[in-house]
């Protein structure tokens, strides 16, 4: 199989996660805060090992790491906490997921919140001075950012952005589910509050293991309750940090292959796994280029990056491209891909585009697959 669909989840993973997760589920499997005998604290340690490796790989010693079983269980954790906290007016970018719209959505539909577009240009480039405009007009408390679109793949000058906020007050939170582990960034900073990662994209790992960094100093109401393997008398969710939002038996079979590909991430090294993403991104371009039927969008060569690229085919629907190269055994995404908005921005709503996505491990094979398909597509369109 050619596989073009590492925006939803990045395949093939580093061997050493297959077989890390095999062993160490094998041999210490075991719960942790439930028992304290010595291999349910092997299990324990391994957490608190990885928590640090994603300290360390964001930059963020002093802050907090939450495991959630998914970006979108997160996402919601936050913004839910933070609405109920009193933030009334909530910026989002034109690229946010439906884990960050729908939550929104809910909330405005009860008017309890005003939900704000940050100003983006037509060439995908953010207006920091039209955005300072919309932030005197009506003061921040939410700013939201998706630090590279999961359906066009332009990345956000998320520093910027909240920099300007933190002149308001704002709390900010930038979902980093398609850069965690690819794209460097120093959650470490004071303007983050909250960074989303979700463990199965450009982590590496296996699905079902995600979570979010926050700033311990934030005091954020709890949506989600439930056992937390100590205290168990007291009917509330412990103050302690990550207990609070850490309710339920942890994936730990899922921690440990996210522990594996931390480790094979850092001997990579985040630059050369961008550089190499972003050389096959370019040969990905330069393939569909050479086709006259097929018209990239959202392509500014001024803009940064990540391996996504979305495109339309003339005369073919994106449903039925999808069918196509799946004849061809070639995995792609077709639609909104869960971001409804961001297609509504860029004018393909409500169809949607062909996204293609690569990462380090696309080859020179599945780019020759392609190609094969899209001739044929050619030869009969």
């Amino acid at each position: 199989m050619a596989y073009f669909d590492n925006a939803a989840t990045t395949y093939p993973k580093p061997e050493c996660v297959y077989s890390f997760m095999d062993k160490f589920y094998r041999n210490y499997g075991f719960n942790v805060g439930r028992g304290h005998y010595t291999l349910s604290q092997k299990a324990n340690n391994l957490i608190v090992e990885t928590r640090n490796k994603l300290k360390d790989l964001l930059h963020c010693p002093n802050k907090q790491v939450i495991f959630e079983p998914t970006a979108t269980i997160s996402l919601n954790l936050i913004i839910q906490g933070i609405i109920l906290n009193g933030a009334k007016n909530i910026y989002i970018s034109p690229f946010e997921h439906n884990a960050v719209t729908r939550t929104l959505n809910y909330y405005e539909k009860k008017k309890d919140i005003k939900v704000h577009v940050l100003a983006v240009s037509k060439d995908l480039n953010y207006d920091l001075m039209r955005i300072r405009y919309q932030f005197d007009k009506n003061t921040p408390d939410f700013v939201i950012v998706s630090h590279a679109s999961n359906s066009f793949g332009v990345i956000a000058p998320v520093e910027e952005i909240f920099k300007i906020a933190k002149e308001y007050n704002a709390i900010t939170l930038v979902d980093m589910a398609q850069t965690a582990g690819l794209v460097d960034c120093n959650i470490g900073s004071s303007v983050y509050d909250f960074a989303v990662f979700a463990g199965h994209k450009t982590l590496y790992g296996p699905t079902g293991i995600s979570g979010f960094v926050m700033n311990p100093d934030i005091q954020m109401p709890t949506i989600i309750f439930g056992g937390t393997g100590f205290d168990s008398a007291n009917q509330y969710m412990p103050d302690d940090l990550p207990e609070r939002f850490e309710a339920g038996t942890l994936n730990i079979l899922g921690i440990a292959g996210l522990n594996a590909a931390l480790n094979w991430i850092q001997q990579k090294g985040i630059s050369t796994l961008l550089k190499v993403e972003l050389e096959n991104r370019k040969k990905l371009i330069n393939i569909l280029k050479n086709f006259w039927f097929i018209n990239i969008v959202g392509n500014n060569e001024s803009n940064e990056y990540v391996g996504i690229v979305s495109c339309l085919i003339n005369g073919i629907s994106s449903d039925s491209a999808g069918n196509i190269f799946d004849k061809f055994n070639i995995a792609i995404r077709t639609g909104l891909h869960c971001a409804p908005l961001a297609h509504k921005f860029m004018n393909t709503y409500p169809a949607g585009t062909i996204r293609f996505s690569v990462n380090y491990f696309t080859s020179d094979k599945d780019f020759e697959e392609l190609e094969k398909a899209l001739e044929f597509i050619e030869d009969n369109i």
